[in-house]
């Protein structure tokens, strides 16, 4: 009787715990289909729908991305487009002015939360940055495109040159 009870227990913890193992097996051209459409750069719900379509496999999209899990198939990231433009301008020869750097520094009338007062600034390369400058007296400059942008010496200093001017106008 009682090894009877814990047969009955145990099917009935793997009957209530784990109602269904889903295995999925796919043939070989199957599997070779699914790292074809990965890498031709089609998603997750892409990849789901052509299994239904050309394979009649329906599979919910957890699924699909275990089977790629499983299949060790890495995504083929696409490329930001801020760093194909950073890419260009490293391939094109850099041009050393030794005249004054043409620096524009804008105001914006409302400021930001936590700021006494902010802005832009288009530097002289043309790269546009946010400014703002906390009621502590600290000066920041907010990311743009790109996070790891750094103005060069001579432009920093000629924005906070511009910077103190324009503030001065306007009364701070």
């Amino acid at each position: 009787m009682q090894k009877s009870l814990g047969i009955s227990l145990l099917v009935f913890a793997l009957i209530r715990f784990k109602p269904y193992i889903f295995i999925m097996s796919l043939t070989d051209s199957q599997k070779t289909a699914v790292s074809t459409w990965i890498a031709d750069g089609k998603s997750l719900a892409d990849v789901q729908g052509l299994l239904r379509e050309e394979f009649s496999i329906s599979m919910t999209y957890m699924e699909v991305r275990f089977l790629v899990d499983d299949l060790d198939i890495a995504f083929a990231e696409p490329e930001p487009e801020a760093t194909k433009e950073v890419d260009a301008q490293a391939e094109t020869p850099e041009l050393v002015e030794t005249a004054a750097a043409n620096v524009t520094v804008d105001v914006d009338p409302i400021p930001r939360p936590g700021a006494l007062v902010n802005g832009s600034v288009v530097f002289s390369d043309g790269v546009s940055l946010g400014w703002q400058l906390s009621s502590t007296g600290q000066l920041g400059l907010i990311p743009g495109d790109d996070p790891d942008y750094r103005p060069n010496p001579e432009d920093l200093q000629n924005f906070q040159d511009q910077l103190q001017e324009v503030l001065r106008q306007k009364g701070y």
